[in-house]
């Protein structure tokens, strides 16, 4: 067993306009005050790193790291989130997803695609160069919007997605691997990598490639009614990644799963603070630990209600409370004695 690391504080959800959310420099002396020990990066955003300088330039990289250290926070991973859900978009989803890309790029799928490759490229590049061993993404999705089938699916429909869907990441997977860095797809609704089986269609199609792994975020399981304890009975050796972040589902006689369109303050299904909402943490760091499960436990704030500085703030101190420092011994090994095979015999009757 590991003692999971944290709190750590995923920034994407903090990045702003205005001091401390504008710098690196800031945004880390920020999550340091508030708690955290790692920061989980995006890097969308030259303000907090930019990727063609960090892998061009070791003084920038070492400059990147020292104001985190001097700050009092580690990076624990970069995220591709936004740049890997542009690997697979579904031509349904171009005007909304435009917006991820610059602006240079909106309109025009392929070359779309091929500026998102080529940042998820470089961000695994990158991992590398500041010596961290995972990276955080989505998968993008060609099949999303297919979910629920009706009309009926054209047969083949989903498998060809599927196949397209591996042809675009085997590359990338295999370029992970040579830079030593685990790829975490986060389990989430809108890619094509939702759910347990999804994730193992993909990776039946990628050949179990090693890189392929997940991140585990129990709020979007909670919002799909899917088992998240189970989950991590079935893929902790798949499991590199974790987002500590909470959710409630309160279904009525109007709505369930689905939302009815709804914001999410009015959704049957919403994400909250920690603590705030239904997960038992209690038993995911158990579970987790149980499995050696030895990375980060990464806040990502996000709450229909509460204040992001004071869900930050407190996300923080949950997850310090929640982190089991595992134990060096048995519990009984006060009662242990030394060992003697004539006695194992004759309690054995042999």
């Amino acid at each position: 067993m590991q003692t999971i690391k944290g709190p750590a504080l995923f920034l994407a959800q903090f990045i702003g306009a205005e001091a401390p959310f504008d710098s690196w420099d800031g945004i880390t002396r920020w999550a340091a005050d508030c708690g955290y020990a790692g920061v989980q990066v995006p890097t969308h955003d030259p303000r907090i790193l930019d990727l063609d300088r960090a892998e061009s330039s070791q003084d920038y990289r070492d400059e990147f790291l020292g104001i985190a250290r001097q700050n009092g926070v580690e990076v624990t991973e970069l995220s591709t989130h936004l740049q890997g859900q542009l690997v697979a978009v579904h031509p349904a989803y171009d005007a909304g997803f435009d917006a991820f890309a610059p602006e240079s790029l909106r309109g025009n799928p392929k070359a779309r695609q091929e500026w998102a490759v080529d940042q998820v490229g470089r961000a695994i590049r990158v991992s590398r160069l500041l010596g961290l061993n995972a990276m955080a993404s989505f998968s993008g999705a060609l099949a999303w919007p297919y979910l629920y089938p009706w009309p009926q699916r054209t047969p083949g429909l989903v498998e060809t997605a599927f196949d397209a869907l591996a042809a675009r990441w085997r590359p990338l997977l295999d370029l992970a691997e040579e830079n030593g860095i685990d790829i975490c797809y986060e389990i989430h609704p809108g890619e094509d990598l939702h759910d347990g089986v999804t994730f193992e269609m993909f990776l039946d199609r990628v050949n179990g490639h090693a890189r392929a792994n997940m991140l585990y975020d129990p709020s979007h399981y909670v919002l799909q009614q899917l088992d998240y304890l189970q989950n991590i009975d079935i893929y902790h050796d798949r499991i590199r990644m974790f987002h500590v972040k909470d959710a409630e589902f309160r279904p009525n006689g109007r709505q369930g799963v689905y939302g009815g369109y709804q914001p999410w303050l009015d959704r049957a299904g919403r994400f909250r603070s920690l603590g705030d909402g239904q997960v038992d943490f209690g038993a995911i760091f158990s579970k987790l630990t149980q499995y050696g499960f030895g990375g980060w436990a990464v806040v990502e704030w996000e709450c229909a209600l509460k204040h992001p500085e004071d869900g930050a703030k407190e996300g923080a101190r949950f997850v310090r409370e929640h982190i089991i420092r595992v134990t060096p011994h048995a519990f009984d090994d006060f009662a242990a004695s030394a060992v003697d095979r004539m006695a194992i015999e004759r309690a054995l009757g042999l």
